[in-house]
């Protein structure tokens, strides 16, 4: 896919998909190309874009070699029908433009690129990794802006450079500051989509001003509910989009008791950003109970106890979820 029809097919539901694990701790190949079947069917005719080896499929635990089995399993079993963007982000600009050319070379339609992390660079040193993983590929590039996960970010006025560079065709934007959001809509968007990268919650809120997707780790599961949100946000009735924001209550709340229980965090970052990543493990869990293939998830990340597992099978049901 040509990057400009990338950037005008970036819209919708895009779901950061998990990377499945077997009991022996392998990659589940079998149970990602159901997975991937899954939400091709489901998403079929509507806007919805499969993204693997991002942070929900936690592409830190995964060997190069993993990381290119899991985009290639996507890739061949989506076969076109679903746009695919793969997570192809190294600390460094060299081993991402690596697998950025890799997932290029196996048919992705784009690449995801979260901030380079450990060493910070300047805002110089920003933009030059960009612009070199764009000038590698034929093919798109969107921007992981999430300061939680790189320790660093690019403000608006820099994004508004890059947003010019040939190949940059989008942003995945995990501001909590709706001001700050505001700010990147504004110089941003008129040049390239910013997508929410906060889920459901967040984009009900985002799509206020003018948010043409976000991201999604619940559309793994569920993305019959994700997919609604998105048509009561796009045809503006704010209502209908809350009523499903409510409906999500029970598993909000579920999140909150497993990050209580499996605390504290060790996060040293202020209030307000990610504090725990429980929920990696609640997704996986859900997907094992709806019949598809989560897994646990690897360390440092710990799985759920029988106890919150069974738990999380009654909040399933209550959010219209049917579980296994």
């Amino acid at each position: 896919m040509k990057p400009r029809e990338l950037k005008r097919r970036l819209r919708g539901v895009v779901v950061v998909m998990a990377t499945p694990f077997t009991k022996s701790d392998e990659v589940d190949v079998a149970g990602l190309r159901e997975n991937t079947r899954f939400l091709v069917q489901k998403g079929a005719g509507k806007p919805l874009i499969l993204v693997p080896t991002g942070s929900t499929g936690e592409f830190y635990t995964l060997s190069d070699e993993e990381r290119r089995l899991a985009i290639k399993t996507v890739v061949d079993e989506a076969n076109g029908k679903a746009p695919v963007v793969a997570g192809t982000a190294h600390a460094g600009t060299r081993s991402t433009v690596l697998m950025s050319k890799y997932a290029q070379d196996v048919g992705a339609d784009g690449v995801m690129v979260v901030l380079p992390y450990y060493h910070v660079p300047s805002e110089q040193g920003m933009y030059e990794h960009y612009r070199t993983v764009a000038e590698a590929l034929k093919i798109g590039v969107v921007i992981y802006n999430n300061p939680d996960t790189s320790k660093v970010y690019i403000k608006p006025e820099l994004m508004s450079r890059l947003a010019d560079v040939e190949g940059i065709v989008g942003e995945k934007e995990n501001t909590s500051n709706l001001m700050t959001y505001y700010r990147m809509m504004k110089q941003v968007g008129p040049k390239m989509p910013v997508l929410c990268g906060l889920g459901e919650f967040w984009f009900h809120l985002e799509a206020l001003l003018g948010c043409p997707g976000y991201i999604s780790m619940i559309a793994n599961y569920a993305p019959q509910i994700s997919l609604e949100l998105f048509t009561a946000a796009e045809r503006k009735d704010f209502p209908a989009a809350q009523a499903v924001i409510k409906r999500l209550g029970p598993l909000y709340d579920f999140e909150s008791k497993v990050a209580a229980a499996h605390g504290p965090s060790t996060t040293i970052l202020p209030f307000g950003m990610t504090g725990s990543y429980e929920w990696l493990a609640i997704m996986k869990e859900a997907m094992n109970l709806v019949e598809l293939h989560g897994g646990a998830p690897r360390l440092p990340i710990q799985p759920l106890t029988e106890k919150e597992r069974d738990e999380l099978s009654k909040v399933l049901d209550q959010i219209g979820v049917k579980a296994s």
